[in-house]
């Protein structure tokens, strides 16, 4: 491969923080060349307003007539691994936040066309439409500070599974196959366990639109040890656990988690004031029971919790949460439903401002690149920019000319 053209490419970024930061999450990268466009991608994320495409970045940066075509061959075509800079991110995240749990994203991610890779048509149930598509899964380290991006999984469909000449056009490793998004999720998280220097915290999820995905997601990370908080649907399948429960047309015991839990709702297992940005704190009663899952042969072995909030006024309960946490105190894990929101709207603001949808380019290995490049650039702002937890954001940093 020939050497990224960056004639008009100063020897370092004019920003040292940016700099500096670069050399870290990218300093894996063999070539020199290969870390300056990094950099410089990532300070045009950071600065440029609207949509990030390549050309916008490159006007923005002032970097040469040629900079938008090195940018595009750095994002797509060079062959740089992204997996030693999404470890980095999760050192960084390790050592500037608590981390209170890794929580799931799911980034849908429309497209023009039907040649980007994995691209497909989706059903979003928040917009009531069908969208051209590309989906996302990442694994964030979430804290009170901060949800940062650590690792993305590209769901190909089954129809990219089978077709080798589609592969074969967007460079899709033999490797990489269809699987279902727990599967996706199991695989983030198998990958990244052995990275983090830090103790097991729960893995948060919102599976609520799938109805068994789960409890088989909640039942692989119990045998891996790993501790979870799962939203799930109303009709999820639970046999009440060392309570009798009065269920008329249930012979075999088994009940939906959301009946179980409306049944049990008079009675409440805790009081709590939930305290809101506007206006005085609101009293919600929230409601547990122990439970175990059906599985194939039975009932699956180990015991769960099922809660959700029941507020005041309100007809039935609320968001159904699967557990393994069954001795904490109830409101011990409100923070951690809390981070779900909070990565929800980390994903927001990646989209938006990061420029995660404005890849323009078709590959697999593209498609990495450019999502690894978002993520370096938002945990720049939310944990180098921004300094220590707690800190008002800093301005981001203007674009510097580039002299040749």
């Amino acid at each position: 491969m020939t050497e990224l053209q960056d004639h008009r490419l100063p020897e370092l970024i004019g920003d040292a923080s940016i700099s500096s930061y670069a050399e870290t999450v990218f300093g894996h990268l063999r070539r020199a060349d290969q870390r300056r466009w990094a950099a410089a991608y990532v300070l045009g994320l950071l600065t440029t307003p609207g949509r990030k495409s390549v050309r916008r970045l490159a006007a923005q940066l002032h970097a040469g007539p040629t900079a938008a075509q090195s940018l595009h061959q750095f994002a797509n075509a060079s062959p740089w691994d992204w997996q030693p800079a999404r470890r980095e991110l999760l050192h960084l995240a390790e050592r500037h936040t608590r981390v209170r749990a890794w929580t799931v994203g799911v980034a849908v991610l429309p497209k023009r066309g039907s040649h980007s890779c994995g691209v497909h048509q989706r059903f979003e149930r928040a917009t009531g439409r069908t969208v051209n598509c590309q989906m996302g899964i990442g694994l964030f380290l979430s804290s009170d500070a901060a949800h940062i991006p650590v690792g993305w999984r590209l769901r190909l469909p089954k129809e990219w599974h089978e077709d080798e000449e589609l592969r074969a056009r967007t460079r899709i490793p033999e490797t990489v196959r269809y699987g279902s998004p727990t599967e996706h999720v199991l695989h983030l998280v198998d990958s990244l366990a052995p990275l983090s220097h830090r103790e097991p915290v729960p893995v948060v999820a919102d599976t609520c639109h799938h109805p068994t995905s789960g409890a088989h997601l909640a039942a692989e990370l119990t045998a891996r040890g790993r501790d979870c908080v799962i939203a799930v649907p109303h009709g999820l399948r639970v046999v009440p656990e060392g309570q009798r429960v009065l269920a008329p047309g249930s012979p075999d015991g088994t009940l939906t988690a959301g009946r179980l839990l409306q049944l049990l709702s008079p009675k409440g297992t805790a009081a709590i004031a939930t305290e809101l940005r506007h206006g005085p704190p609101r009293a919600d009663r929230l409601v547990s029971a122990l439970v175990r899952l059906p599985g194939r042969r039975g009932i699956a072995p180990g015991v769960y919790r099922v809660f959700a909030r029941r507020r005041p006024g309100a007809h039935g309960v609320g968001r159904v949460w699967l557990t393994s946490l069954v001795h904490p105190p109830l409101h011990d894990l409100l923070p951690l439903i809390q981070a779900q929101s909070g990565t929800a709207a980390a994903l927001a603001d990646l989209t938006e401002n990061y420029g995660l949808r404005d890849f323009e380019g078709r590959s697999y290995p593209g498609w990495h690149h450019h999502m690894t490049l978002a993520s370096a650039a938002y945990a720049y702002q939310r944990l180098v920019a921004r300094g220590s937890a707690g800190q008002q954001p800093q301005p981001q940093p203007q674009p510097q000319r580039y002299i040749a």
